[in-house]
């Protein structure tokens, strides 16, 4: 089994990814770094759940092109993807409130 860290891991989640950071247009800006990779982490989870549901349908339709090897494979990397993430707003969230409750 392939066991490859994915970009939503290795980069969107952590904040390295130098592309997410310039904002398109600035002369030189930078966008907030985190923010941008954490939209672009909702969007490939977004499509990787899509694509899931896609090979899923095709399977249960009887496509002989589609396997039910990669149909799983499919369904567990967008399971995975939801986890990363649901995990990382749940941070922020908890993030928020601590500051929040911070006396000055």
């Amino acid at each position: 089994m392939d066991m490859r860290i994915s970009p939503l891991t290795s980069q969107a989640l952590t904040g390295v990814g130098a592309s997410a950071l310039k904002r398109p247009g600035a002369a030189g800006g930078v966008e907030s770094g985190f923010a941008a990779n954490f939209k672009s982490a909702l969007k490939e989870v977004s499509a990787s759940q899509e694509a899931a549901s896609k090979l899923q349908t095709e399977v249960q339709l009887g496509n002989p092109k589609v396997s039910l090897e990669e149909t799983m494979l499919a369904m567990q990397k967008a399971q995975v993807g939801f986890q990363a993430t649901l995990h990382v707003r749940n941070r922020m969230v908890q993030a928020y409130s601590d500051i929040m409750n911070m006396s000055v």
